[in-house]
């Protein structure tokens, strides 16, 4: 509960509006007229049995230091530990770091997301995590209204993906030293993420069912080896079906580079364990792949040397997608081996690789027409009914 005293020291402002806050700390505030405090004595109060109560102590705290108390909070994977603190310590901190999280008005995130020099889509995550500050800071009840509401980003280049042909995808494997040519064609045929390939050990291939089953991938660590972590998230937890050509270079690759056992750091269970793999891919050392040097030493001079200089390893991923879209698997479908949380975000990529309205029209035209095809002239009562 709040009151209100008087003070006769306090020439300006003699009545005191004394309160404890939600954490038991005594507050005060000062007025020059009795009527104001008893006004505010009552908003006050109703504000602590509302649950609306905003600490002002809390909101002087700066963007900087609330924004270090979010982060060491969250539960973040090692990559996206680093990456949230490059954002923050590199765009963040050195415009708004100073100012009082409660002080931050939405004209300055507008400025600010305007004033970034990067590119729209890089804007996006940095504009996610300072987001995601000021949402915790509005249920923390350090600020009143979220300031990021109504903030406009700039908007993304109409870029829609455009899969490799099945001829750039030889040209990339045989452009990549021997050990990884097997890397390069399973990885096209089984779509799966580089950490996700790179962290393939045999126990998950099923050669006799032909399936790969994906409950794991590998991600670098800050001493520079890899530890061996959960995927990407929940759905990517999957099991993909291959055909023929994929297991039988994957038979080819490991008879020829057998796999070894190299012990790894295993963080996917209850409790980090440190175990032996053998993973179906590693360096000339019979160690796990690291993407950084993977990415530098052998895919960027493959990509190169086959005429692809622009595509990613993680075009052999779109390339997979347009084979199954090929084969008239719905968007569900490709949603699920492709382990994406659900069919809108499939959509979202490669809505135009599946044929619209009019491709169907004119296909079911012709199916209709190749049904009654016969050496005689067709007529419109030849057509199925």
């Amino acid at each position: 509960m709040a009151a209100v005293e008087k003070d006769p020291t306090r020439r300006k402002t003699p009545y005191v509006v004394r309160w404890r806050d939600e954490a038991g700390r005594q507050r005060k505030r000062g007025f020059a007229r009795k009527v104001d405090a008893d006004r505010y004595r009552a908003e006050v109060e109703h504000k602590l049995n509302t649950g609306a109560y905003i600490d002002p102590a809390l909101g002087r705290t700066t963007l900087r230091a609330y924004g270090e108390a979010w982060r060491a909070a969250q539960v973040h994977r090692e990559n996206t530990a680093s990456r949230t603190k490059s954002q923050l310590h590199v765009h963040v901190y050195p415009r708004l770091g100073d100012r009082p999280i409660a002080a931050v008005r939405n004209t300055e995130l507008q400025a600010f997301v305007t004033s970034l020099d990067l590119a729209p889509s890089s804007v996006r995550p940095v504009w996610a995590t300072l987001r995601a500050i000021f949402g915790a800071a509005v249920r923390d009840r350090a600020i009143g209204h979220d300031p990021c509401l109504g903030v406009k980003l700039p908007e993304l280049p109409l870029a829609e993906v455009v899969p490799l042909l099945l001829d750039q995808v030889d040209a990339l494997a045989g452009a990549v030293p021997r050990r990884y040519r097997g890397l390069v064609a399973a990885d096209a045929g089984c779509g799966l993420r580089q950490g996700e390939i790179f962290g393939l050990e045999v126990s998950g291939v099923d050669f006799l069912r032909r399936e790969i089953t994906v409950s794991q991938q590998v991600q670098p660590t800050a001493g520079g080896g890899v530890k061996v972590c959960p995927p990407k998230n929940r759905h990517s937890h999957r099991t993909v079906p291959v055909g023929q050509v994929v297991v039988d270079e994957l038979a080819a690759h490991l008879a020829e580079f057998p796999a070894r056992e190299v012990e790894v750091l295993d963080v996917t269970g209850k409790r980090p364990v440190r175990r032996m793999a053998r993973f179906v891919f590693t360096d000339d050392a019979g160690q796990p792949l690291l993407r950084s040097g993977f990415n530098a030493d052998v895919w960027n001079p493959a990509r190169k040397a086959a005429g692809v200089p622009e595509a990613g390893m993680h075009d052999l991923r779109h390339f997979y997608a347009s084979l199954l879209i090929r084969a008239g698997m719905s968007p569900k479908v490709v949603a699920k081996l492709l382990g994406h949380a659900d069919a809108s975000m499939t959509l979202r990529v490669y809505a135009h690789l599946w044929p619209d309205d009019d491709d169907r029209s004119r296909q079911a035209v012709d199916d209709a027409f190749r049904r009654v095809a016969s050496p005689q002239a067709l007529t419109p009562a030849s057509l199925p009914v």
